[in-house]
């Protein structure tokens, strides 16, 4: 993803003919380096962004506004006697830089009018917003760089302001069939076409970049000193022919979707390396990057949540792993419970014949009959009877540690699936209130600590996954335990047909009947289903348990999404990304 000079220019030719010559009503700095511009119009008050965030720096319009905090910070405050009231007379872009400024007529100290500006420079980790004097003095900015941060330039107030420091590159708008050609020959080393023109050309990204040498050579991918004289014309015509686009302002706003829809990056035209069916157009280029920023943040926010809890599941699921193979070692050694007995039985019936003071006697085993012999340690300070007594208590120890053990394990591997699953719905999450929901779940279970201060409120109930079978029958696919119990307890009919791989974490799945028979194709969608959204996904032949929802129970304490099922059937089926895609969704 790049906000690039290219995609700038795209943004101002809008702003121009959205909010030049309206008045600023309000100034909001909701955040340390966001600012909103309320901007007074006849029919509408429009809202600008200025953002200098270091992940996702951007200017544009936006409808939605976030809270704002009690006390104004002190950036916001100097915006507000500077700006409010102000008109904004022009907005311009220095050549192909990734610089806005906000030309803005307002009255000074003195009460005459004068031009201040508001720039805006999208760089990254160095993005910054500052305000500027008639006489082109910083009045502050909302990041302040100083020499220790920075020897080339120092962004303070009361200094003169001067943009970011050069780096040699070309002004496409400015260039010519004739220079461009001669600066790709005079290129001494064998670079990629696209980084050579990243590299010599401001307000290009990689992205763009290499859409120009994609319109010219499709998808080769050449050295500058591998092209043909056609080659090289052909790569100037297209680099010529984009530049006139975006001179003539003949912007076409596309946003890049992956195959499930979410946003992947943002262009001013149709970047023809990609295919059709991945991008969406769009009539403003504000209403474009408000859904690919707001889509972003709250991927972002869900990434984040996930990951804290994904850290819990996994250190618990670590935490049992280890129980578990403590208490197997401690099951193995209880099973030696029947040598202890015998040995007992063997030392109390030979007693007679065994002297004290032994390490170790040879006794003939009257149980086996072979005839064989064992050989039985002895404490030589106790007499034969009183090894024999202390064998016997070791074998009652050892059988009360075998029926404890065992149930200890049975429930150590009952955790263990439970996490497994809670971890396998945590990563099918899509929405913050699928997350919540497993937050929730994993608090009432005890994973997470409630402190007296802390008050959730209850999060709104999560939709489940929505997909319409070949055969039109609706099928629902859970995200997370709540939900299943939801889906499946709740939601479900008591004739419909439930879904569940066999033995393996996943989801519980629902075809919708209505009272009809259920066709072998939507039976094989919905167990495919099943397969994909269970721990199985990445396997073949996965074996899909299915039965009416009738013959479904939850056990009375079981935990969420665990249930017991009688009277059903198994089929085999082996997921993929290509046929879930064919599956038609609804959300």
């Amino acid at each position: 993803m790049a906000y690039d000079g290219v995609l700038l220019s795209c943004v101002i030719e809008e702003l121009r003919s959205k909010i030049l010559n309206r008045r600023i009503d309000k100034v909001y700095q909701p955040e340390k380096d966001e600012i909103y511009l309320h901007i007074r119009s006849r029919d509408e008050e429009l809202k600008l962004l200025l953002s200098a965030s270091t992940n996702h720096p951007r200017i544009h319009l936006v409808k939605s506004t976030k809270p704002n905090p009690l006390t104004p910070p002190m950036f916001c405050m100097l915006l507000r006697k500077h700006l409010t009231g102000g008109k904004i007379v022009d907005i311009v872009q220095p050549q192909m830089e990734r610089i806005a400024e906000i030309l803005i007529e307002s009255t000074n100290e003195l009460g005459d009018l004068a031009i201040k500006r508001l720039i805006i420079e999208i760089m990254g980790r160095h993005s910054n917003i500052i305000l500027v004097d008639e006489d082109g003095k910083i009045i502050d900015s909302i990041k302040h760089v100083n020499e220790s941060m920075s020897r080339v330039r120092q962004v303070l107030p009361g200094l003169v302001y001067s943009p970011p420091p050069a780096q040699d590159k070309r002004n496409p708008l400015s260039e010519t069939p004739d220079s461009f050609k001669d600066l790709l020959k005079s290129m001494s080393t064998n670079k990629k076409v696209e980084n050579v023109l990243l590299n010599n050309y401001m307000g290009i990204s990689p992205t763009t970049a290499f859409e120009i040498v994609y319109r010219a050579l499709s998808d080769k991918t050449m050295g500058i000193q591998e092209l043909s004289e056609q080659q090289l014309e052909a790569l100037c015509r297209s680099f010529m022919a984009f530049f006139d686009e975006v001179k003539n302002k003949q912007f076409s706003p596309t946003m890049l979707k992956d195959e499930e829809g979410y946003p992947r990056d943002i262009f001013p035209f149709v970047y023809q390396q990609y295919p059709a069916s991945m991008l969406e157009r769009y009539s403003s280029v504000s209403e474009m990057l408000e859904a690919f920023y707001s889509e972003r943040d709250r991927l972002e926010r869900l990434q984040q949540r996930t990951s804290y809890l994904s850290k819990l599941l996994k250190a618990n699921l670590e935490r049992c792993q280890k129980k578990l193979a403590v208490q197997m070692e401690e099951l193995q050694q209880a099973k030696e419970a029947d040598k202890f007995r015998l040995w007992g039985e063997l030392l109390t019936a030979n007693a007679h014949s065994i002297p004290k003071g032994l390490k170790e006697v040879t006794l003939v085993n009257y149980y086996d009959p072979n005839g064989s012999t064992v050989i039985i340690p002895l404490d030589e300070k106790k007499s034969p009877i009183q090894n024999a007594q202390e064998y016997f208590k070791k074998y009652s120890k050892a059988k009360n540690t075998l029926d404890k053990v065992s149930k200890q394990i049975e429930e150590s591997r009952e955790e263990i699936d439970y996490l497994e699953a809670l971890l396998e719905s945590l990563e099918k999450c899509t929405e913050e209130s699928d997350v919540e929901e497993v937050y929730q779940e994993l608090a009432e279970q005890g994973y997470i600590k409630k402190t007296t201060k802390e008050k959730r409120e209850a999060p709104a109930p999560s939709k489940p996954h929505h997909f319409i079978s070949s055969d039109g029958f609706d099928i629902f696919v859970g995200k997370n335990n709540y939900q299943n119990d939801r889906l499946t307890l709740k939601t479900a009919g008591a004739n419909d047909i439930w879904l569940h791989t066999k033995n393996i974490p996943g989801s519980h799945v629902i075809i919708k009947t209505g009272g009809r028979p259920v066709p072998e194709n939507t039976l094989v969608e919905a167990a495919l289903l099943a397969a994909y959204f269970s721990k199985g996904r990445n396997s073949s032949n996965v074996p899909v348990d299915y039965c009416p929802r009738k013959n479904v129970k939850k056990p009375s304490g079981a935990k969420p999404g665990m249930v017991i099922y009688e009277g059903y059937n198994t089929i085999y089926v082996t997921p993929s990304e290509e046929k879930i895609q064919s599956i038609k969704k609804l959300n």
